[in-house]
């Protein structure tokens, strides 16, 4: 798969998961103290042919994202599934398998220039994302499913704003949710004598 803007990830082992998974150029920050010759590098890469912004699946990476997003406007985000990310506790693009890249960077977001604000945290509660016990992993489970990753009720509505996702294609990830718990909770109870 190859993949013609520059990905910017966090560190040297997150390139060598990049590479392992796709061909394109790849620039590391270095982590949450980026220098301004990176900045530089990044912005050039954004102005020539794009960039593409795949960092660590935890706060760091959402707080570096954050950062790069207002130094780097136009850039594009492709967001990785924590569990994809996570390995024997410790959670980074370099833990994830090639296809889980490749899955994200096949899911890459833009941010719309002029923000809606099409949902609200009224909407989160309807759907289950907020004022829940299972909240949490709701958001999680419907933000892999549209490629904007795990947030909080406030980052996730901002999210879902912020990229123009579409209210049938946020139904959509619910409702496979909604359905996969049922079927669940249909098969989980103890054995009725089934032969």
């Amino acid at each position: 798969m190859k993949i013609k803007e520059i990905i910017v990830v966090e560190g040297r082992d997150d390139i060598a998961a990049v590479k392992a998974a796709v061909d394109a150029e790849v620039i590391a920050t270095g982590g949450c103290r980026i220098s301004k010759k990176v900045i530089e590098r990044i912005r050039t890469a954004q102005a020539r042919q794009g960039v593409i912004i795949l960092t660590d699946p935890d706060a760091a990476g959402a707080a570096i994202r954050r950062r790069l997003a207002e130094l780097v406007p136009g850039a594009k985000h492709a967001y990785l599934p924590r569990a994809a990310g996570t390995r024997e506790g410790n959670i980074g693009v370099e833990n994830a398998s090639p296809e889980a890249i490749q899955a994200a960077l096949a899911q890459v977001k833009t941010l719309v220039k002029e923000r809606q604000e099409t949902f609200t945290a009224e909407d989160l509660n309807l759907w289950g994302l907020a004022g829940t016990a299972d909240a949490a992993w709701r958001r999680e489970q419907v933000g892999d499913r549209l490629g904007i990753g795990y947030a909080n009720a406030k980052q996730f509505l901002q999210r879902l704003n912020a990229y123009g996702i579409s209210r049938e294609d946020i139904e959509a990830a619910v409702q496979e949710i909604d359905e996969e718990e049922n079927h669940e909770n249909c098969h989980s109870g103890p054995d009725q004598g089934h032969s």
